[in-house]
C-alpha cells in the first residue's frame, strides 16, 4: 500500500468527521424549562424544541480543539445553530470551511457580530471548544459573562463547572438564565456501581472504538446508527462524551468526568436504560480515546461496562502521531485489534477510516490493503456508501441480516 507520509494532527483541519445532515433517529422533544428564580444548578440537559444557539470557537473552528463546534455545525438534534464565533475565519460559511459544502451558518468575528446577524437574542451560548486542559481562559470567561448579561443560557462542556463559580452563578441569577454543565456527573450518592444487569440486554451491542482520540468515532457511530434506522433496524446510540450529549444523544454519560469507581456501572446503566426505554434491535456505543493510549482510560470502562458483542475500529492511516503527543506514534490497526480482543470478550468486525491527509485514491487503496491484511471489511464512513457499514453489522449478526431481508421484501 502506498500512502503519503502521515501528517501531524496538530496542524490539520478537522474536516473528516461530517455525518449526513438528515437524521433518522427519533427525537423526544419537550419544551425548554422556564429559567429558575433561585441560583441555577442544572446538571441534566433536557430535549429542547428548536432552541436557537450560537457556538463560541475562537481560533479553533475546523481544528481538533474545536470538535464540539464542528460536530454541532454538522449535526444537532437539540439546537438550531445560528452562527459560529471565530475571528480568524470571520465572514466565511462554516460548511465551506469544514467540508467545502455551504450550510448557511456564518462564522462571525465576535459575539456582537453574531447577535447582529440574528433576528433575536439566541436562546443559548454554547462553548464549542474541548481543550485538553478542560478549563476556561480569562478571555473566555469574559465572553461567557457577556453572553449571560445578554440573556443567553450557557451550555458548557468543560471539566470546569460554571455552577461552582460564584461569579457565573451571580451573573446567571441576575440575568435569570440557566448554566448547563454537561460534564457534571450525578451526585455521588446517586452514581451506579456495576451490577451485572448488562446481561439482561438481549440485543447486540457494538462499540465504535479507535486508535486515537479525535479520530471520528462519534461520527462513525452516528452514521452507522442512522444507516441502520433508515433500513428498518431500530438502532439506538449511547453517547459517552460531552459533544454527543450536546448534539442531542437521548442516552449517555460524560464518562471522563465520572469517578473511576463508578465508570463501569454508569456505562452499564446507560446501556440498560437505552434497552429498556427503546426496545431496540441493536445498540451502538460511542467510543472515547483508545485502549492503547496511556493518557485516556475511557475505553477500558466502555468495554467493561457495556460488554459489547462486537467492535468497529476507527483508524487514520494519514496521521503520524497521536493528538497532542508528538513523540507517540500511532498504533497499527492490527496491534489495536489484538489488544482489544485480548482485553475484552468481543471481536472486531470492521475497520473504518478517517481520511484526513489522504486522497480518494489513497483511501481506496487503504481499504483494499486493510481488508486483505486484517480479513475484515473496511470502509470510510464519510466518503463511501453507508451500505458498507450496514454490511459489517449484518455479516456479524445473522439476526440483523434476517431482519434486513424481511424488511427489504
Amino acid at each position: 500500500m502506498t500512502i503519503k507520509q502521515p501528517t501531524s494532527p496538530m496542524a490539520r483541519p478537522y474536516t473528516q468527521q461530517a455525518p449526513p445532515t438528515l437524521s433518522t433517529l427519533p427525537i423526544n422533544p419537550v419544551t425548554s424549562p422556564a429559567p429558575p428564580t433561585s441560583p441555577p444548578i442544572d446538571t441534566i440537559i433536557e430535549q429542547i424544541v428548536s432552541a436557537t444557539a450560537v457556538v463560541y470557537c475562537e481560533g479553533n473552528f475546523a481544528c481538533l480543539d474545536g470538535k464540539t463546534a464542528n460536530g454541532l455545525v454538522r449535526s444537532s438534534e437539540r439546537y438550531q445553530i445560528l452562527s459560529v464565533i471565530d475571528s480568524e475565519k470571520a465572514g466565511l460559511d462554516s460548511g465551506m470551511v469544514l467540508d467545502d459544502v455551504p450550510n448557511a451558518i456564518p462564522i462571525c468575528r465576535n459575539l456582537a457580530d453574531s447577535l447582529a446577524q440574528a433576528e433575536a437574542i439566541p436562546d443559548y451560548f454554547i462553548f464549542g471548544m474541548a481543550p485538553s486542559s478542560g478549563l476556561l481562559s480569562s478571555a473566555e470567561r469574559g465572553v461567557v459573562l457577556e453572553a449571560i448579561a445578554m440573556g443567553m443560557n450557557v451550555v458548557n462542556g468543560l471539566h470546569e463547572f460554571l455552577n461552582d463559580d460564584s461569579e457565573f452563578v451571580a451573573a446567571s441569577t441576575a440575568s435569570n438564565v440557566v448554566l448547563l454543565d454537561v460534564r457534571r456527573p450525578r451526585a455521588k450518592k446517586d452514581l451506579r456501581l456495576f451490577s451485572g444487569r448488562i446481561d439482561e440486554v438481549s440485543c447486540p451491542r457494538i462499540a465504535v472504538l479507535g486508535t486515537d482520540g479525535a479520530i471520528g468515532k462519534r461520527t462513525t457511530a452516528t452514521i452507522l446508527t442512522r444507516a441502520l434506522n433508515a433500513r428498518g433496524i431500530k438502532a439506538v446510540m449511547v453517547g459517552t462524551g460531552q459533544t454527543g450529549l450536546i448534539q442531542g444523544a437521548k442516552y449517555g454519560i460524560a464518562l471522563d468526568a465520572i469517578p473511576s469507581q463508578f465508570c463501569s456501572g454508569e456505562m452499564e446503566a446507560a446501556i440498560v436504560e437505552a434497552f429498556e426505554g427503546e426496545d431496540p434491535d441493536i445498540i451502538i456505543i460511542e467510543g472515547q480515546g483508545a485502549l492503547s493510549h496511556p493518557a485516556y482510560l475511557s475505553s477500558t470502562f466502555i468495554l467493561r461496562g457495556s460488554r459489547p458483542d462486537a467492535i468497529v475500529l476507527q483508524h487514520a492511516p494519514g496521521r503520524a502521531h497521536r493528538c497532542d503527543f508528538e513523540t507517540m506514534p500511532m498504533p497499527t490497526p492490527a496491534s489495536e485489534i489484538h489488544l482489544l480482543e485480548t482485553f475484552a470478550d468481543a471481536r472486531v468486525i470492521g475497520l473504518t477510516l478517517n481520511h484526513e491527509n489522504m486522497s480518494d485514491a489513497e483511501v481506496s487503496e487503504a481499504i483494499s490493503h486493510y481488508e486483505e491484511e486484517l480479513g475484515i471489511p473496511a470502509t470510510d464512513a464519510l466518503t463511501r456508501s453507508p451500505d458498507r457499514l450496514v454490511e459489517m453489522v449484518s455479516r456479524a449478526f445473522p439476526e440483523i441480516e434476517e431482519k434486513l431481508s424481511v424488511r427489504a421484501q
